[in-house]
């Protein structure tokens, strides 16, 4: 299942971000948004879990919670649409 972390503060990393969500269960990847321009976090990211299980534990346990004083919010990501 792949998730979507929003409202990251700027300083997290991809390596902080891959610890959140191990912690219930295993990770396929993970990969923060950069700026091209900046190559600096733009503040969201995409969390890939290969159990549903686990997905949903981490979506329910770590939304709204306070990380480096940002409150994440984590949702199911939605597909990509099509491009007409």
């Amino acid at each position: 299942m792949k998730l979507l972390v929003r409202n990251l503060a700027r300083t997290t990393t991809e390596a902080e971000l891959l610890a959140m969500f191990q912690a219930y269960g295993s990770v396929q990847y993970c990969t923060l948004v950069m700026d091209k321009e900046t190559g600096a976090s733009k503040g969201y990211g995409f969390v890939e879990m290969p159990k549903p299980g686990d997905a949903k534990a981490a979506m329910k346990n770590l939304n709204g919670k306070d990380i480096a004083g940002s409150k994440i919010r984590v949702k199911k990501a939605e597909p990509k649409p099509e491009a007409e």
